[in-house]
């Protein structure tokens, strides 16, 4: 049974506008359906057409077909984002990339490895938060506050042999997501870097085929912790409020 600090968290989120990128499997596609359990209006970006219609149609969200590595992308997914949720209130990038796969030592990685993992990493975020500040601005100054949440990693901390591309990339977001915070916080837009941890999906089984799933949290687990920090760094629906955002959360697993 949730207490009641729970349960007045989970209702900060009744009719927030919220777009997730990466938003058709594991933990994106967790997010989608805890967003939408607890009132939110919800648009997800991904790249393969036939899964957000898929996603789209079997959950009632706003799908949007687009990929965040690739920068002629951006400003048609942003433009979306906004047209149909009619603004936003929340961001959560969490589309990501490993680099090579299987993981390979540093001196093994090939250059386009790299790239591809930074830009769906660092600069996909980077330009995709950038292109909708102006719609987070505005609900910040109408008093509904504003976050962007930055899907981390502990390896964006701690250096694992093998895991050179994606660590180097997530440390990178890890200290945008820092630097976005001291700038903007007084404005109203709160930037959260969250770790989710070692999780039961799709790309963690790519990286980790080895990996017991029984051990691992269920991107369902994660998702719910994602939402009460994003809750909590917003103001309550009642009075819109503002209320401190929680500290960037670090730790935890890949």
């Amino acid at each position: 049974m949730r207490n009641d600090r729970e349960t007045d968290l989970s209702g900060s989120l009744a009719n927030r506008s919220v777009a997730v990128t990466g938003g058709t499997s594991g933990l994106g596609l967790a997010l989608v359906r805890e967003l939408l359990r607890r009132g939110a209006r919800v648009a997800f970006v991904a790249r393969s057409a036939e899964r957000v219609e898929q996603v789209a149609r079997e959950h009632s969200a706003h799908g949007i077909v687009g990929d965040v590595s690739k920068k002629d992308d951006i400003y048609p997914i942003a433009m979306q984002i906004v047209g149909r949720l009619g603004g936003l209130d929340v961001l959560i990038n969490n589309a990501s990339d490993l680099g090579p796969t299987p993981l390979v030592l540093l001196a093994d990685t090939d250059c386009e490895d790299l790239e591809r993992a930074l830009a769906t990493n660092l600069l996909g975020p980077f330009r995709l938060t950038k292109a909708l500040l102006g719609a987070l601005a505005a609900s910040a100054r109408d008093g509904r506050g504003a976050v962007v949440v930055n899907v981390s990693s502990d390896a964006a901390t701690t250096p694992y042999p093998r895991w050179g591309a994606y660590g180097a990339s997530k440390a990178a977001l890890r200290h945008l997501s820092g630097t976005w915070n001291a700038e903007l916080e007084s404005e109203g837009i709160h930037f959260l870097s969250l770790d989710p941890g070692d999780m039961n999906t799709p790309m963690h089984a790519m990286a980790m085929p080895e990996a017991d799933p029984a051990s691992l949290k269920q991107p369902e687990t994660a998702a719910h912790e994602l939402a009460e920090a994003i809750a909590a760094a917003l103001p309550r629906p009642s009075s819109y409020l503002g209320c401190p955002p929680p500290a960037l959360v670090e730790g935890g697993t890949r």
